[in-house]
């Protein structure tokens, strides 16, 4: 007989991502259509032929490259009109750059190279700031000044600066405030990250016999470390990794979904996660990284206070002008109580 706690519905893992694979197919072309649409409005409002993308070889930049060349097409406008722009710092590996070289050129828009290293350590040596102290300053200072060249690159072309930044970034203010944090239109914005995952995964499907130098490319940005390259590489490796400083972003996800779309409360989602997701993550992971989410969700609210515009895609969004109305000062006192009430619970 069942209690009145046991669960007879399904609850996927990943309740962004459609979980079959032609609804998936679908979903992805539709989701492309509706950010390059978005891309395409801007565009055209304000009759801007340029647009300018941090490329860096990793998975969100990889998303915002495939929307701006799809906003292009749709606009019959030369892909050379796009500039994705690399910018190796301390953290920069070879991989990485090697991935947006070929990235760049697999889609034909013009790539530059600025190394920011100079520049930052002359910041440094104006602020007074250790090279050897690798802490937030030392971090977040290369994200802006890669903000500022984009920045000043689209100002001299005439372009548009088109963010990377994702939604699962944004609910956990995973993003250097006024660096990567900004842009002039952000494509990815509500877009979660194991949604991007699978955008990436189903174009490197689909070039698999079609272009193969384009799927390889791909299939080894999915396979690379998440990571802001911001920290000095080891021995030529990745040795900043995102999901192990704020956690696997399955779950992040996961959190974000039931919390944003249904408005469940900490001990509902607890109980769910352990559900969906329990024979991949024991209860004290699951319980560790929800008490994360919900800490950074609320202490990171300012970043989403000032977002630049974005498409909206789907059904959940951080948007302070449409879904989100949130004070930057909100308190967790009471999400945080009952989290605290979790840790002796069995369901």
């Amino acid at each position: 007989m069942l209690s009145a706690l046991d669960i007879n519905r399904v609850f996927p893992q990943a309740p962004f991502v459609p979980v079959d694979a032609g609804d998936l197919a679908e979903r992805c072309e539709e989701i492309l259509a509706l950010q390059a649409g978005g891309l395409v409005t801007r565009l055209k409002h304000t009759g801007i032929r340029r647009a300018v993308v941090g490329l860096s070889g990793g998975l969100d930049s990889t998303l915002a490259l495939i929307v701006m060349a799809h906003a292009f097409d749709d606009l019959n406008l030369p892909r050379s009109g796009i500039l994705a722009v690399t910018m190796p710092g301390f953290g920069t590996t070879s991989r990485t750059r090697g991935n947006a070289e070929k990235l760049a050129e697999a889609y034909g828009v013009e790539l530059r190279t600025v190394s920011i290293s100079k520049a930052v350590e002359q910041h440094f040596a104006d602020i007074g700031q250790n090279m050897d102290d690798h802490d937030v300053t030392y971090e977040n200072s290369q994200a802006r000044e890669r903000t500022q060249v984009l920045m000043d690159i689209a100002n001299k072309i005439g372009g548009l600066v088109v963010g990377t930044g994702d939604l699962s970034e944004l609910a956990l203010g995973w993003a250097t405030y006024n660096g990567d944090h900004m842009s002039m239109y952000a494509v990815n914005c509500s877009i979660p990250k194991t949604l991007v995952r699978h955008l990436v995964a189903y174009l490197a499907r689909d070039n698999a016999e079609k272009d193969e130098a384009l799927h390889d490319v791909l299939e080894d940005i999915l396979d690379t470390p998440v990571s802001p390259e911001l920290l000095p590489a080891v021995q030529g490796e990745i040795s900043q990794r995102t999901e192990d400083l704020v956690g696997p972003y399955e779950l992040h996800d996961f959190f974000l979904y039931y919390m944003l779309r249904w408005g469940f409360p900490p001990r509902k989602i607890y109980r769910l996660a352990l559900y969906a997701l329990g024979k991949t993550y024991t209860p004290d992971v699951i319980l560790k990284w929800l008490k994360t989410f919900y800490r950074r969700f609320f202490s990171q609210q300012f970043k989403r206070s000032c977002l630049p515009d974005g498409p909206k895609v789907g059904s959940a969004a951080l948007s302070p002008r449409g879904d989100w109305r949130m004070p930057s000062d909100a308190s967790a006192a009471l999400w945080q109580a009952e989290l605290e009430t979790l840790e002796s619970v069995h369901f």
